[in-house]
């Protein structure tokens, strides 16, 4: 048996108290940490699979605000994500760990994603808007009114196939200004689709309390979205075309050994269906039947997560001040 065979097996065996607090470590790498992580646990055998036993953790990036919208280029080798608060987008480079600022302001920008063109997404907070940068450093604006209304702020972006771009629109960039500019609502919370033929934004889903990252399922035909207002849930919809029918619950969480209440925040599909969330105390993994199968401690509380690396199988986690990674034994389903 291979040690990563041996880690695994042994992490598949959920302990009878789990404890959310994560192990107290040196995360500057100094000091090695034994493995099987002990911070990647499972809660029920199926999480077994998706655990790599010889690998660890890692923070590669630290001084952050509210670290949030992690994405994958995969031409660029590269992850860009979010420092809400001090405006700016950061990048770390695959080749050499560099971490520089990538844009900067960048429209106190949330999530972001990238298109099937290569195209880098963003929600603005700041502008309020969704946005698109394109090859020759042009702006162009996806998303910035809805029945001539302005919108929230746009919070989280992900791309279908057929070149829909559907978003959310929370307010949690007018409630203050920390992460945007404090400001009135004019329109409900609500999620959206942007046509890419018509440019004609459309409203797919509302009845939130606060609509916040959405993912779409491997095969595109169900959109799961995390509601961290009330009653902070996962909701899933059927995907028909254009349009959304038949939402209901998929998951409500709460802090593992506490049952405290947890919202999950940026979520990311797997290539099995298994949903990956960041939520308290730091990701936690819902299956496709809508249980919870496994957890990630972090010290920090995650916001996001994303896929990314040649193979996609490393997960990468935006968490508070610091930027986060570890592999697993499954692959992201999309592009980022």
């Amino acid at each position: 048996m291979t040690l990563a065979a041996a880690g695994a097996r042994g992490l598949a065996q959920a302990p009878a108290q789990v404890s959310p607090d994560p192990t107290p470590r040196d995360w500057s790498g100094q000091a090695p940490v034994r493995y099987p992580d002990p911070d990647i646990i499972a809660l029920d055998t199926r999480f077994r699979r998706y655990i790599i036993g010889n690998t660890t953790i890692r923070r590669h990036h630290t001084g952050t605000l509210w670290a949030e919208g992690p994405a994958w280029n995969g031409v660029g080798r590269y992850l860009v994500w979010s420092d809400i608060p001090n405006n700016v987008q950061l990048r770390w480079i695959e080749d050499d760990g560099h971490v520089s600022v990538m844009r900067n302001p960048s429209g106190n920008s949330n999530g972001n994603t990238f298109d099937f063109q290569g195209r880098q997404l963003s929600g603005e907070h700041g502008g309020r808007r969704v946005v698109r940068y394109e090859p020759n450093g042009t702006v162009t604006v996806i998303a910035e009114r809805f029945n001539g209304k302005r919108l929230n702020s746009p919070n989280d972006v992900v791309v279908h196939p057929d070149g829909g771009i559907w978003f959310t629109d929370p307010t949690y960039g007018i409630n203050g200004n920390y992460e945007g500019f404090k400001a009135d609502s004019e329109l409900p919370v609500a999620a959206y689709r942007v046509d890419p033929k018509t440019s004609q934004i459309e409203k797919v889903a509302d009845g939130f309390g606060g609509p916040n990252g959405l993912c779409f399922s491997p095969d595109y035909k169900l959109l799961y979205v995390a509601d961290t207002g009330a009653p902070r849930e996962i909701r899933v919809f059927e995907v028909d075309g254009t349009s959304l029918r038949n939402g209901k619950t998929f998951a409500k969480l709460d802090i593992p050994g506490t049952g405290a209440p947890a919202a999950a925040d940026g979520i990311r599909c797997d290539t099995d269906g298994n949903i990956w969330a960041g939520a308290r105390p730091g990701v936690q993994i819902i299956a496709p039947t809508g249980e919870r199968i496994g957890m990630i401690r972090l010290p920090e509380n995650c916001a996001n997560v994303c896929f990314g690396g040649t193979k996609r199988n490393r997960l990468f986690m935006t968490a508070s001040q610091s930027l986060y990674s570890v592999y697993v034994n499954v692959s992201g389903a999309h592009i980022t």
